[in-house]
């Protein structure tokens, strides 16, 4: 679900992408790509990490001269004044985001920085292995269908608690999806999932039945959120309800929401009662940046400990900085540049203000036809990215797709006046293309205001298009979901971080993610609505042959490129860096070339240790106990004094 990368909102909402957390909402997705639930771990583990750096201290022995050195051994039945002595050296993780938070609420979050919190403060039935994007359990054990395929079964583990002490059950998660299926408020941001299903119970407080109204093949790839139902079924107006005015806030996930202020930070400690065991900082923050050089520059002081969607610029110069690691790795995402078709809602009525050209398909292909992907990898993006083709990226091999010989869109601006020639859009006297009104037409491009790679892109397309007649208009903004949702520009540049389950990003073109009404908000992209799509779709979520969806998934994206409404132009890298006197070890997904921020799951964060713990931790073990034995002889003479030895201000300590 965190495939969202979009404007910065998850589903329904806008793409967004960023210089520095670069990967736009998961939507979820689904940002959706995504989302995260927190976890809690062992208890008694906190105050071990804290003297993970091995704090000596030397006391002063009257009359002798020596010093008596203190051997600290941390053990998870430390006494508790040995933590305590630990509480001013707290050991934080801080991570750089240039996307502020839409919604705290799972059930309208759709920005990927949002949906990657999620999955951090709360648990999905399932989770994605980090090594391989294979199905493992989550709050749900194992699960299992019926002959026909029609009921699912799922086993709740009996060891997850809510943060608040209460157990975590499979009545909370038939609350969560019964909720979705009756509160179009609750559907906001993951409503495509539940669509399909017909009823859900928790016959028992381990088993949890879900069944459907046809076969689903993504059963195994739920990426929804569980919240406790005795904490939000208090909420009136899921719409409405941001979760953002009481902390910490309740959740089962390996790390606890305990502060937020919008477009500033969020605060998170580790969930000491986390099944799989406590992350091993004491706390994870992330900071806002509007600018991606001062995160940059935050890096390079150590105020923060990570930094996400650097430029090719930044990455270069990082990559002499001494502490400081740079990932450059095949992405989750792609970046592509979207046309409004038009806005529409579900009940037929049109809004926005989309120029009328862009309805006409060949008006569309002209278009793309008329950017040089090349030029956007080797001259935007510098060699971090992959040449664009169709809607999921390489790093998801059993979806990828390239369109066959003959059908491929290459740069070509002769084909593209052709094109705009045959569609009606012909120059005038000026040498400008103009519409059914007469007018010039000048298209206007919807772009991030922090995203320089948006920015680029756009000069290029001024150029390019120029050379058709046609105007170019770029839009950059702070906020481009509102425009985005209200149907009013003509292009936009998009792109989503796509789940292993390629599902969700599927779903946002549908008909039914269409708004209800012009008023509502809905799941979809950019208002597309084809029902030979549609009909695909249906045809994928049915199959639970793995080979013969993949096919009919390739095929979806097939029709996607040929009616032109997106063009895929790259697959970004995922190019980040984090300092290495901060943090010692941190897991990638997949692990052996992946990416950092935004995985499918919670793996990075939950799994990072902190530098001053990497020689006294043991690193094999993912349980939360952590034991840390400091020894030295010091030989002092002459006088009783003392001194101690402490490690360096952590992150914090400098903000």
């Amino acid at each position: 679900m965190d495939t969202h990368d979009q404007f910065g909102t998850k589903r329904p909402a806008v793409p967004a992408h960023s210089a520095v957390s670069a990967v736009r909402p998961v939507r979820r997705p689904r940002g959706r790509h995504g989302w995260a639930r927190p976890r809690g771990g062992a208890a008694h583990v906190t105050a071990p990490r804290r003297l993970r750096g091995a704090v000596l201290r030397l006391f002063a022995v009257a009359g002798a001269g020596a010093l008596t050195l203190t051997v600290g051994q941390v053990t998870p039945l430390a006494p508790a004044t040995q933590q305590a002595e630990a509480k001013d050296d707290k050991q934080v993780l801080t991570v750089a985001v240039a996307q502020s938070v839409d919604s705290l609420s799972p059930f309208l979050a759709a920005r990927l920085v949002s949906t990657s919190i999620h999955r951090l403060m709360y648990e999905y039935l399932t989770n994605y292995d980090p090594k391989d994007n294979h199905a493992v359990p989550g709050l749900a054990t194992k699960w299992e269908p019926s002959a026909d395929k029609l009921t699912w079964t799922y086993t709740i583990r009996d060891n997850s608690k809510w943060s608040d002490g209460q157990q975590a059950t499979a009545e909370d998660a038939a609350w969560t999806f019964n909720t979705m299926m009756t509160d179009e408020g609750a559907a906001t941001a993951n409503g495509s999932f539940v669509a399909n299903f017909r009823k859900v119970t928790a016959p028992s407080p381990t088993e949890l039945v879900i069944e459907l109204k046809k076969p689903q093949a993504t059963m195994a790839a739920l990426d929804v959120p569980i919240v406790p139902k005795h904490v939000w079924e208090k909420v009136d107006d899921f719409s409405k309800f941001n979760n953002d005015k009481k902390f910490p806030i309740v959740g089962n996930g390996p790390f606890v929401l305990t502060a937020y202020k919008a477009d500033s930070y969020v605060r998170l400690k580790p969930n000491k009662s986390f099944w799989r065991g406590a992350p091993k900082f004491d706390e994870l923050v992330f900071k806002y940046y509007k600018d991606g050089d001062a995160a940059v520059a935050a890096l390079q002081k150590g105020e923060v400990s990570f930094v996400s969607g650097l430029t090719p610029a930044q990455a270069a110069a990082l990559k002499s900085q001494e502490d400081v690691t740079v990932n450059d790795a095949p992405g989750r995402r792609f970046y592509a540049l979207a046309t409004n078709p038009g806005a529409q809602a579900k009940n037929g009525k049109k809004f926005g203000d989309g120029h009328e050209s862009l309805k006409n398909q060949k008006v569309r292909r002209a278009l793309f036809a008329a950017v040089d992907r090349d030029t956007v990898v080797d001259k935007v993006f510098q060699g971090h990215a992959v040449e664009g083709e169709g809607y999921i990226p390489p790093r998801f091999s059993p979806y990828f797709w390239k369109p066959a010989d003959g059908q491929q869109i290459s740069y070509d601006p002769a084909k593209a006046a052709q094109l705009l020639d045959e569609a009606g859009y012909k120059k005038n006297g000026d040498g400008k293309r103009v519409g059914k009104n007469g007018k010039p037409i000048t298209y206007r491009v919807l772009c991030h205001a922090t995203d320089p790679q948006d920015k680029a892109v756009g000069k290029y397309l001024q150029e390019w298009w120029g050379k058709l007649g046609i105007g170019v208009s770029l839009d950059c903004r702070d906020n481009v979901s509102d425009p985005w949702l209200a149907g009013e520009y003509d292009l936009a540049f998009d792109g989503w971080s796509v789940n292993p389950d390629p599902d969700f990003v599927l779903s946002i073109h549908t008909c039914a993610a269409l708004p209800a009404t012009p008023e509502d908000i809905g799941a979809t992209d950019n208002f597309i609505c084809d029902k030979k799509y549609d009909e695909l779709y249906d045809q994928q979520l049915a199959e639970y042959d793995a080979t013969k969806r993949a096919e009919i998934v390739k095929r979806m994206e097939s029709r996607l490129y040929d009616t032109g409404y997106m063009n895929v132009m790259a697959y970004p890298n995922a190019v980040e860096a984090y300092r290495t006197d901060q943090i010692a070890s941190i897991t990638k997904m997949p692990e052996a070339a992946g990416n950092i921020y935004g995985q499918d799951g919670y793996w990075s964060w939950w799994s990072a240790t902190p530098a001053a713990a990497s020689e006294s931790s043991d690193d094999s073990s993912q349980t939360g106990v952590i034991i840390g034995i400091v020894a030295g002889v010091v030989i002092l003479a002459g006088l009783g004094a003392f001194f101690a030895m402490r490690r360096r201000a952590t992150a914090e300590d400098r903000e």
